[in-house]
């Protein structure tokens, strides 16, 4: 891609220029959290310099500034995924937190016993757990879709899963551990004809491809800030208006009223009931320059050049006789993730050996314990790509690996 200039769009990143251990560092693990370019920590820091201030109390000059930033980067937000309006982004702190309000605000509503909520197999445990929660307090079904032998999903799957019982689908669009992107729209519509809401997990999406929520049609999205250049601490819900208007709070406080009295309160209209007490206006700063710098660059460009380093990536893990990978080995509906194993080598001791070489990569569970069962694999290490990556970053990543065996006795 020779309009891609990479190396431009890595000076915009401090981090990525320094030594680890003397090497030079090669960050793959995006999925975990992604570096902030320049004009994100800027944009932080022109805000506490000038702007800082609680917003939606004060009538001060202060006070409007930040109120004012605060609600376009709702609005940018709401431009980014296209939904109808501002009222539909609710500011969280991550999309655990959203996936939280959802299960406590919709779930505990709405869900009746016998009822059953469809989830896969692949979730982060921030999409299992609390629905695991709602499952035991409203004695409702927790059910499971499975993958196929490929990693992916097959429909015939959702069809046998989601059923006329079913009020709650939540399921990732991609998945954080095999690189697996799901057939979303396909799932929405199978799940509203079945009566049922559908909530859409887009931490790991979001960052890396166009994602428009009208033409998705779930009636929930969630993801973080953190994985798209933003600070941490910031995150969004979108919902659907008529949805998130019928649900009730799910955090009680200051900004989030309309009117208290001794033994009664009445909530503020949408999207502040949903934000109670001083909001994360430096976070909301941060991720509307990110989604500045995000579409400056084109998620279809930052998507291509994705694919390029992916296809690059498996075609030198498939080279070494000894890894097993854990996801799609082809580009068909995955991205920029990919979870291997190095035979005879826990993974924690892999990403500790790397680590000396400079290289940055993930071990573990993932935060999806069900998933590591399905697989029969008690840990992997993780690689996670992003556009600021560059094809000599993987040639250092597969050179590091060639070494942990014999680092560990192996002699190859």
């Amino acid at each position: 891609m020779k309009s891609f200039d990479v190396d431009r769009i890595r000076e915009d990143f401090p981090t990525l220029s320094q030594l680890v251990r003397g090497k030079a560092l090669v960050y793959l693990d995006n999925a975990a959290t992604t570096h902030k370019p320049i004009q994100v920590i800027d944009s932080i820091r022109d805000y506490y310099n000038k702007s800082n201030a609680n917003p939606h109390r004060g009538a001060h000059h202060l006070g409007v500034l930040a109120t004012e930033m605060y609600e376009k980067a709702r609005d940018k937000v709401r431009e980014f995924i296209n939904a109808r309006s501002s009222k539909e982004v609710i500011f969280t702190k991550n999309a655990t937190e959203s996936l939280n309000l959802l299960a406590y605000s919709y779930g505990m509503k709405h869900v009746k016993k016998g009822d059953e909520i469809v989830i896969c197999i692949s979730e982060h445990h921030s999409n299992i757990v609390p629905w695991q929660k709602i499952a035991r307090l409203k004695d409702a079904e927790l059910k499971y879709l499975y993958l196929n032998d490929d990693y992916r999903l097959d429909m015939e799957e959702v069809y046998r899963k989601i059923t006329d019982r079913t009020k709650i689908v939540s399921i990732a669009q991609m998945s954080n551990v095999l690189g697996t992107v799901y057939p979303i729209k396909e799932i929405v519509k199978y799940g509203h004809s079945k009566g049922a809401i559908v909530i859409v997990d887009g931490a790991q999406s979001i960052p890396h491809m166009k994602v428009d929520v009208r033409d998705m049609d779930a009636d929930f999205l969630v993801f973080s800030g953190h994985k798209m250049l933003a600070p941490m601490g910031i995150g969004v819900l979108y919902g659907k208006e008529e949805i998130l208007e019928s649900m009730d709070p799910f955090l009680m406080g200051g900004d989030m009223i309309e009117y208290v009295e001794e033994q009664n309160t009445t909530f503020a209209e949408l999207p502040h009931r949903f934000e109670a007490g001083t909001p994360n206006v430096e976070g909301a700063v941060g991720l509307a320059a990110a989604i500045d710098y995000l579409n400056k660059i084109g998620l279809d460009k930052i998507n291509k050049y994705e694919e390029e380093l992916t296809a690059y990536a498996l075609e030198k893990l498939m080279g070494i006789p000894q890894v097993k990978i854990y996801g799609p080995k082809d580009l068909e509906d995955r991205g920029s993730v990919i979870s291997f194993e190095l035979e005879g080598c826990h993974p924690h001791d892999v990403s500790t050996i790397v680590d000396t070489y400079g290289v940055a990569l993930r071990a573990g569970h993932h935060c999806a314990q069900p998933l590591m069962k399905f697989l029969k694999a008690p840990a992997t290490s993780r690689v996670s790509f992003y556009f600021y990556n560059t094809k000599s970053e993987i040639d250092q990543l597969i050179d590091s690996l060639l070494k942990v065996r014999k680092w560990l006795g192996y002699g190859s």
